[in-house]
């Protein structure tokens, strides 16, 4: 695998994993009326995991990004 196509791929996973993980939070919060939709507390719950999942992800990359040897 190129490195291009694992860098896409590890940024896509990613996303994925923010979107989902926030939206489920998201969820939570709107069904338990702890905010409102379109309110700074649904943007505030996006931008807190997207802050969170950039920094899992710089920590990780490491791991995943790594050349192969061979």
């Amino acid at each position: 695998m190129t490195p291009v196509v694992r860098g896409v791929l590890y940024v896509s996973v990613w996303v994925v994993l923010w979107g989902t993980v926030a939206s489920l939070i998201d969820w939570v919060l709107l069904a338990g009326e702890v905010y409102g939709a379109g309110s700074f507390g649904q943007a505030s719950t996006f931008i807190a995991y997207g802050a969170a999942t950039v920094v899992l992800a710089v920590r990780l990359s490491g791991r995943f990004l790594a050349q192969d040897e061979g």
